[in-house]
């Protein structure tokens, strides 16, 4: 590990390299410089959960947090993946796109990103909070959404689902997930023609993208994530005095619904993933916020045991 009076010295120049690779990499899949990865490791499915052979009740697509670096989740070690499948088999689960990569490219797999990440291991998060504000940039956002919906819509194919067939597909968003999910509903529209679901948690977005082609926008939030009020502070679409901003739009339709699952905070050990803090029911914040996502599903897709949590 580097000292730290030299990284802050290093982080104005850094900032910018970062500032500068985010955008190239949008630029690249635009110009046609480089082809988006289709290919997953060898011994990794497409999607897990319910049987392929049968029509799910609806496919489930998580975009992680910043912490995403790799085909296989990374925050908590794929924790609430593995819940969400073992409390809802009738659901087809994909965990492996990559939210902060218009070329499907895992950061971790770069020979120079792989060297950085044991010496600067911050540089990694840089990444991809940069790319975050690249996705929210009105002069990068359209193509930010095309290149990671249409990322999504080849592994959704891929993993079984058919476009037309009705069966509802549910984005899933942990923190700046939620700027991709927002923005990949147009593509995922016109290339699918899904009914779409979008259930964020603690979701840290600009509040840009139109939400018209969704179904619906369930928010899990909680009064001890700041994180997630600092998203409401700096992008003005969040404001409700932009009244045609995306977000705005919605709450206006009726589209969006919030649910509070205090006391979690946005990461650490009382997290709405943590395993270890629990509710004085007993139960973790993981299960709880499994159980509520499982519930919003099943309610939105009259699922088995259909109940509103």
């Amino acid at each position: 590990m580097i000292e730290f009076p030299l990284f802050v010295l290093l982080l104005g120049p850094i900032l910018l390299a970062e500032a500068l690779l985010a955008r190239y990499e949008v630029m690249a899949y635009t110009a046609g410089w480089r082809t988006p990865g289709t290919e997953l490791p060898q011994d990794m499915p497409y999607a897990r959960g319910a049987d392929p052979d049968r029509p799910p009740d609806a496919y489930l697509v998580y975009l992680d947090g910043i912490g995403k670096r790799r085909f296989r989740d990374t925050r908590d070690g794929g924790q609430l993946v593995k819940a969400l499948i073992a409390g809802a088999p009738e659901l087809r689960v994909l965990g492996q796109v990559q939210p902060y990569s218009p070329l499907a490219d895992p950061l971790a797999d770069r020979p120079v990103w792989a060297w950085l990440r044991h010496r600067i291991g911050l540089l990694l998060f840089l990444h991809n909070v940069m790319q975050i504000f690249v996705a929210a940039d009105h002069r990068y956002r359209p193509l930010y959404n095309r290149a990671v919906g249409t990322q999504t819509a080849n592994h959704l194919r891929r993993a079984g689902y058919q476009p037309d067939s009705g069966i509802p597909v549910v984005l899933l968003s942990y923190s700046g997930g939620a700027q991709v999910a927002t923005g990949a509903v147009d593509e995922l529209h016109t290339r699918l023609r899904a009914p779409l679901l979008l259930i964020t948690i603690g979701g840290f977005h600009n509040g840009a993208n139109d939400l018209t082609h969704a179904d619906h926008l369930h928010q899990l939030t909680s009064g001890s994530d700041w994180i997630e009020r600092v998203s409401t502070w700096i992008f003005p679409q969040r404001w409700r005095i932009f009244r045609r901003s995306g977000w705005n739009r919605a709450g206006r339709a009726g589209k969006i619904t919030v649910h509070g699952l205090d006391p979690a905070t946005h990461m650490g050990r009382r997290s709405y993933i943590s395993p270890e803090a629990q509710l004085p029911d007993g139960r973790s914040f993981l299960d709880c916020t499994a159980d509520t996502v499982i519930a919003l599903i099943r309610a939105h897709c009259g699922g088995p045991a259909a109940t509103e949590p």
